[in-house]
């Protein structure tokens, strides 16, 4: 037996809650206890023993192979990305003793690029740190400045909230992320802090937390309420950065020719003349 945390079997609980009889073809019969499917009927899906699969979820077997989960991915309803975090959590390799803290640096050439940019953009870490922005960033957001947390301030602060029409669908998208961003490294100074405080102060953290969602950084639409030109859709870009892990170049742009093109420069024209101010630090992370 090991100590290591049961993450295979707490995912496995997490997402065997949220499909119902109705999706995976089962009829409901009887009152249910509990939400979504009962371990026998994963099992049974699945074309594995019930005894094995509560082994699974008990964490007494950690290395399935990969034709049982992809098995049980496919009663799971699992996507690309829940799949590919689902594969992670089966290696039982012993970690290693954390050494100091790394630094998340940006590289200099990127915060040259930052400020050659007409378009709001800033420079997150691993946990959504703001390390670097440029001044169109924080004309779209005052969080958007070197310091602030995405987590922290979506989920606590009011100000930031109404920033987002979307707000319920944008927290779920963020924790997807952050899930994905995460893996298996939960144990991580950093991300125990910021999990620690949003779950104490944040019910909306809690529960999306708990579900277990998963989801890479893509492009998306975003839609914004700004206190200044009202509402706007802007398309977010997160970027990797080849020269420093973990750190993404993200960028907001309107589609062209269109009314939020309009309110987006004449933001930028209210935050002349310091638009191409770049402010950055380092961050110690893990």
């Amino acid at each position: 037996m090991t100590n290591r945390p049961n993450t295979l079997g707490e995912y496995l609980r997490a997402r065997r809650g949220l499909v119902t009889p109705q999706q995976a073809g089962i009829p409901e019969l009887g009152v249910r206890r509990v939400p979504g499917l009962r371990r026998e009927e994963v099992a049974m899906l699945a074309g594995i023993s019930a005894d094995y699969y509560l082994r699974l979820e008990r964490g007494r077997d950690r290395n399935p192979s990969t034709q049982v989960l992809e098995s049980i991915a496919r009663v799971l309803h699992l996507d690309d990305d829940h799949i590919a975090y689902l594969m992670t959590l089966v290696a039982d390799k012993p970690r290693q003793s954390r050494r100091r803290p790394r630094k998340e640096t940006m590289p200099p050439g990127m915060v040259r690029l930052l400020a050659s940019l007409a378009q709001p953009a800033y420079i997150e870490g691993r946990y959504f740190d703001i390390l670097a922005s440029n001044s169109l960033a924080a004309a779209l957001s005052p969080r958007f400045t070197v310091g602030g947390n995405q987590l922290r301030d979506m989920f606590l602060d009011p100000a930031e909230q109404a920033l987002y029409p979307d707000w319920k669908n944008a927290t779920q998208c963020l924790i997807a992320n952050l899930r994905q961003s995460v893996g298996t490294d939960i144990d991580d100074p950093r991300f125990i802090e910021l999990a620690g405080e949003l779950s104490l102060a944040s019910p909306r953290f809690r529960e999306l937390w708990a579900r277990h969602d998963v989801k890479g950084q893509y492009g998306s639409p975003m839609r914004f309420d700004h206190p200044q030109v009202g509402e706007m859709t802007l398309n977010r870009e997160r970027l990797s950065i080849g020269e420093a892990d973990d750190l993404k170049l993200v960028v907001f742009h309107p589609d062209p020719g269109t009314v939020h093109a309009d309110k987006l420069a004449l933001l930028a024209s209210a935050a002349l003349p310091a638009s191409t101010t770049v402010h950055h630090r380092e961050r110690s992370g893990t």
